[in-house]
Formats: structure tokens, C-alpha cells, sequence
């Protein structure tokens, strides 16, 4: 009557029937009753696969549904609203920190009117199925026969005593197959849309990624190039698709924009959906979409669908509903990688505390401390080749995708007094509130007013963004350090409530998602950019810092001297300052277009340093600095 362990992952894999949508929302809470429940937090609502508590036991974000009552009598009811051929259950204990309460074993019955039930049967007995031994691994029990019905009961029988103390509670996962509707000819309208894009929606091991990559960049060679920035614990390739109209060369002018998906590797829609884009982004291309065309020509875009290969295979290998809530979130090592890199956020307050002048502290590219970049140093070679990567491109804008929850979070991520949380913003606060709100708002599922929270936190009430430590402290953070190290400012989007969408909802996920993913690329084109070159040679100056009036948080030019400051609309001064010249200052205004405003500097030397470097080419000194040289104390 019930699947051993072993027989999971083949018998999930192979059986026809997806989720019902219990973990990922789709089941809607009127569809779950309950015999009883003990209070509104542990009501039939929350016994969902994979549904998380809050930190407090009590509050109405409980960790699973438990029955009032301490007997065979109690039963979780699912309504599948049409009739279902039903083939398995899969169930959890309850998520708690102060609570260990899981069901052993347990019944199913089926109903059509939810008023006269038939029991699961395994021959002449009726069936019982061996339910959780722990609260957090996900266990399938299969039926011997599928049972066709709209309405499914699961009965405890037995759960963990705890001397008398033991509660009745569980998550669960209902697998079936919806029967179409005789009645209804209208079916087409009440059915989900499926996406008019045709990609490739399943999940992809890395071998399957790898090939899909090589599949793009074949359909597309002038725009695409795939290359790798290192290799995870076990070996894997971190791969990276660019795309841009001049592929392996970074343009003047030309931002760089990158998302990076799959961090816990077991947050798999981030990788799913970077998959897609640019499948997507090489058909729209070639079909001469506009929108496409211009991100391709003015931008460069860097794609990596994988940081943690390592982590997402061991969640491959379990499967959509059996990999729990944190397998394969960690590197193979067991680090935590958003914990990962290096804490610049700790240096930067204490240098503010200990400051008797404000104007020698220094507000960005704080360096790496030296601890951190040794050999012994705890730190994933996985984070170690993403940081070398952000040293190598100059990044302007990117978003880091995790899963998991529904919100948009914005640095800084890190508390400044180790608090719990508490609300720490950037010098860009207003910036960052406007990039997260661009996903949040044109993402269909966030900027659903009805949809329902996914564990414990009402997100809706902060129109689905929030600052990172408002939320929780996260030192080490990957979006603190970008911004604090690099001149790259990086949100991080929470994609969906489940960690491991089943594949039947990647085409769904993909069309909440699509708007947003091409909104928010486009924000790198808002600000301002320029080139600052030295006035006599025209050459580009690297290194030059671009300072902004009342925003406290300077960037640099790069390589050729162009640089991109992304800013809100509005009139700024900006000076621009860098070794051996004269500062220069201007006014720089910031329009409501899709184009950032032209500022271009051009610095004059300092008379020390244009003769210094005349001398040093063997160069003849002009008129002026022969004068200059003549005077004593001139220089």
C-alpha cells in the first residue's frame, strides 16, 4: 500500500500526473477543509508541501495544519473542483522550530459530493500509507489504482505521541490529473493559459542546460557567445550566455548588464527562466522585434543560468516535490554562498564611527579584507569565480534570482548593529526602490492585489518590494557587495512561493515572468553615462571618480573612461575627479526617457602631471611650462 524510499524518484518521474498546486498556490484556500483545527494558524489553509512557519509558534503563519482533536476521526480535505483521476499523496510533518509533530501513518478516501466517501483500497483491505519520520522530508505514497473523483480526504491513523502532548498536523501535495469537462464547450477560457512561446519548458540537468546553450548560440552566432567563468567544488562549469551585437567585446558606451540565477540550487526557476529568455531573446531577435533588437545593440547582457550546478543537481536528482525545503541549497561543501562573500558592509560603519574627518572616509570599491582572499579562507570557489567576474566586466545593473517567496529585496541586506532586522538603506535608497518596484509591478503574480502571502510574511502590504535587512540581516550578501566593491547596483527577486516548480507550471512561470525580466534589463539605460577623457590627448581616463551631489555613494570610469550612473529623474550636479588633473563639475539632467543623458568631462591636467608625463616620452616642453619651470615654486 505504500512506496518504499527507493522507488520515489523513478515512480514521480515517470507517473503522468502533476501537483494539484497545493505548495504552489493553485489549489486556493477555500478549497481545503478540515475536520477540525486548533487555531486559525494551523487551520486547513496552511497544509500546504513545503509551507513555512514564522519564528513564533501562535501566530496565523503556523507550519502546516493540525487537527483540534487527538483521534483516527480527523482528516485534511482537498476539493480539486472538477473531476480528478487521483494517483498519490506526498506528506510532511509540521515546520516549527519549537514543535516536532508528524503523522506515521495514514488513510485516503475519495467523494464525488463530499458527502458519501470511499476508502483507498490495496486489494480487499483498505489501504494505509506510511507517512513522515521527520518533519521535513517529503514522503510519496503512491495508489495501486488511480481513483477517478473531485473530492480526496487524507485520514491520520497514527503520529507522534510526545507522552500525550502529540498534535495531528501535516503538509501535504495531492497528485491527479484533471478529467476534462463534458459540460463546459467553453473550456478554452477557463483554463490557464499555457505560453504562445515556444521553448523549450522543463527542467534541465546540467548536461540538458549545456546543450540548450549550445542550441542558442548556434540558432544565434552574431549575437551569442557562451563562455565559463570557473568551475563549481565537483567540476562543473559555471557557464555564462552573453548576448550583444558584437559578442567577447565590451563597446564604449555600452553598459553591462547581468542576472545570475541559481545560488541555492534548489531555487530552480531563476535558472529555468534565464534558460528561456534567451531562447526567447535570439527568436524575438531574428523576427526583427524592435524592443529585442535595441536591448541586443545597446547593451551587453551576461546570462548565468547555474551558480551552484553542485547544489541543483543533488535537487534534480530528487524531484520537483520530493526535494524538501532546503536540499540542495548549499555548494557541495555545505556553504550558504549569499552568505558567502566578503562583509564590506562591518568595515565601512566602523571606519563611519571612528572618523574624526567625515571627508576621508571612503564610500565605494571598499577593498576585499586580506583574511577573506586567502587560500584558507571559507569561501566556494563557486563565489570566488563570480567575484572575479565582477572584477572583470563592469557591471552597471544586475538582479540575482532566488526562490521561494514572492518580493523584490534591495540592498542593504546586512544590519548595521547585528539586529535581527531593522530597516538599512543605501545612499541610492530611492534608486533601488524604483528597480525593485519596476519587476514587482509588471510581474503577474506580485502585482496580483488578490493573490494570498506564500508562508509568513505579507508582502503585498509593501507592494511586494522591501529592503533586505527590513526583512533579515544577510551579511556577506552578494547584492551588498557588488554594490559596496563594484559600481553595479543588484537586487535580489524572490520568483515564486515554490522553491522547485513542478514543469507543468514552467510555462505559466515563464509568461509572469517575461515582462519583468526585459523591464528591468532596460532600467541600465536610465541615468546618466559619458566618457571622461583628458582634454589635450582625448584619451579616455580609467579610474576617474564620478561624484553626485547629496547621494553619497561614488562610481568609477572604466577601462576606455566611460562610466554609467544610474539615477531617478531629476537635476543633479556631477564632478568628476581622477589623479594628476583638475576636477570638473557640471550639471547633468536626468529625463523620463529610455535613454540615459549624455554627460561627457573632459579633465585638464595638472601642470606637475603633464610635464611629468612629457618628460617621461622624451617629449618637448611647451612654451608654458617652460615659463612654469622657470619660476621657482611653481610647482
Amino acid at each position: 500500500s505504500f512506496i518504499s524510499g527507493t522507488a520515489l524518484k523513478s515512480l514521480l518521474t515517470v507517473s503522468e500526473c502533476p501537483p494539484l498546486g497545493l505548495e504552489s498556490l493553485k489549489v486556493k484556500d477555500n478549497q481545503l477543509r478540515a475536520s477540525s483545527y486548533k487555531r486559525r494558524g494551523l487551520g486547513p489553509h496552511r497544509g500546504r508541501l513545503n509551507i513555512q512557519s514564522g519564528v513564533d509558534d501562535g501566530d496565523i503563519y503556523d507550519g502546516g495544519w493540525c487537527a483540534q482533536y487527538r483521534d483516527k476521526m480527523q482528516w485534511l480535505e482537498v476539493d480539486a473542483l472538477r473531476l480528478t483521476r487521483f494517483i498519490g499523496v506526498i506528506l510532511q510533518g509540521r515546520s516549527s522550530i519549537w514543535s516536532w509533530n508528524v503523522v506515521h501513518t495514514y488513510k485516503v478516501q475519495f467523494s464525488n459530493d463530499s458527502l458519501v466517501w470511499k476508502p483507498c483500497m490495496n486489494g480487499t483491505e483498505e489501504a494505509v500509507f506510511e507517512g513522515n519520520q521527520d518533519t521535513e522530508t517529503p514522503v510519496l505514497a503512491l495508489f495501486s489504482t488511480s481513483t477517478v473523483a473531485r473530492y480526496i480526504r487524507i485520514n491520520p491513523q497514527t503520529w507522534y505521541q510526545n507522552g500525550t502532548q502529540g498534535d495531528i498536523c501535516l503538509r501535504a501535495e495531492v497528485l491527479g490529473c484533471t478529467l476534462p469537462d463534458p459540460n463546459n464547450i467553453y473550456a478554452w477560457q477557463t483554463q490557464p493559459t499555457e505560453s504562445k512561446d515556444k521553448l523549450d519548458f522543463r527542467h534541465h540537468n546540467y548536461k540538458e542546460m549545456r546543450k540548450l546553450m549550445k542550441s542558442v548560440n548556434e540558432a544565434c552566432p552574431d549575437i551569442t557567445r557562451i563562455y565559463s567563468i570557473g568551475k563549481s567544488y565537483t567540476g562543473l562549469k559555471l557557464y555564462v550566455m552573453e548576448i550583444s551585437d558584437n559578442p567577447g567585446k565590451h563597446e564604449l558606451g555600452e553598459p553591462e548588464f547581468r542576472y545570475v540565477a541559481g545560488m541555492h540550487g534548489n531555487e530552480v526557476l531563476g535558472r529555468e527562466l534565464l534558460l528561456n529568455l534567451m531562447q526567447y531573446m535570439c527568436q524575438e531577435y531574428k523576427q526583427g522585434d524592435q524592443r529585442i533588437v535595441h536591448l541586443v545593440t545597446e547593451t551587453r547582457i551576461h546570462l548565468l543560468p547555474s551558480m551552484n550546478p553542485d547544489g541543483y543537481e543533488m535537487a534534480f536528482k530528487k524531484g520537483s516535490e520530493l526535494a524538501g525545503w532546503g536540499f540542495g541549497r548549499y555548494s557541495y561543501e555545505g556553504i550558504d554562498m549569499n552568505h558567502n562573500f566578503a562583509d564590506l558592509n562591518s568595515g565601512m560603519w566602523s571606519a563611519i564611527e571612528l572618523a574624526t574627518d567625515q571627508s576621508k572616509l571612503i564610500n565605494h570599491y571598499f577593498p576585499i579584507p586580506e583574511q577573506y582572499t586567502s587560500e584558507e579562507a571559507f569561501v566556494a570557489s563557486e563565489t570566488r569565480a563570480v567575484i572575479n567576474w565582477m572584477q572583470n566586466i563592469p557591471f552597471v545593473l544586475s538582479a540575482n534570482l532566488h526562490g521561494g517567496e514572492l518580493v523584490v529585496v534591495y540592498p542593504f541586506d546586512m544590519t548595521r548593529d547585528w539586529a535581527p532586522h531593522e530597516h538599512t538603506p543605501t545612499a541610492d535608497e530611492s534608486f533601488f526602490r524604483w528597480l525593485a518596484t519596476v519587476y514587482a509591478s509588471t510581474n503577474q503574480v506580485m502585482s496580483n492585489p488578490d493573490r494570498r502571502p506564500c508562508h509568513n510574511k505579507d508582502f503585498i502590504r509593501y507592494n511586494n518590494i522591501i529592503n533586505g535587512a527590513a526583512w533579515h540581516n544577510v551579511p556577506g550578501s552578494m547584492n551588498d557587495f557588488s554594490y559596496l566593491h563594484t559600481n553595479c547596483f543588484e537586487v535580489t527577486v524572490e520568483l515564486s512561493c515554490d522553491k522547485f516548480p513542478h514543469a507543468s507550471e514552467l510555462p505559466i512561470e515563464w509568461e509572469n515572468n517575461r515582462e519583468s525580466l526585459l523591464v528591468y534589463m532596460e532600467q541600465v539605460h536610465r541615468g546618466i553615462k559619458g566618457v571622461v577623457r583628458d582634454k589635450d590627448t582625448e584619451a579616455g581616463i580609467a579610474d576617474a571618480i564620478i561624484k553626485v551631489d547629496d547621494i553619497d555613494h561614488h562610481i568609477r570610469s572604466v577601462t576606455d573612461g566611460d562610466y554609467w550612473r544610474l539615477l531617478n529623474p531629476g537635476e543633479y550636479q556631477v564632478t568628476v575627479s581622477a589623479e594628476g588633473y583638475f576636477p570638473s563639475s557640471r550639471t547633468c539632467q536626468v529625463m523620463y526617457d529610455h535613454y540615459p543623458t549624455i554627460c561627457d568631462f573632459r579633465l585638464t591636467k595638472m601642470p606637475k602631471q603633464r610635464l611629468k608625463d612629457i618628460l617621461a616620452r622624451g617629449g618637448k616642453l611647451p612654451k608654458d611650462l617652460q615659463l612654469r619651470r622657470l619660476k621657482p615654486g611653481k610647482f
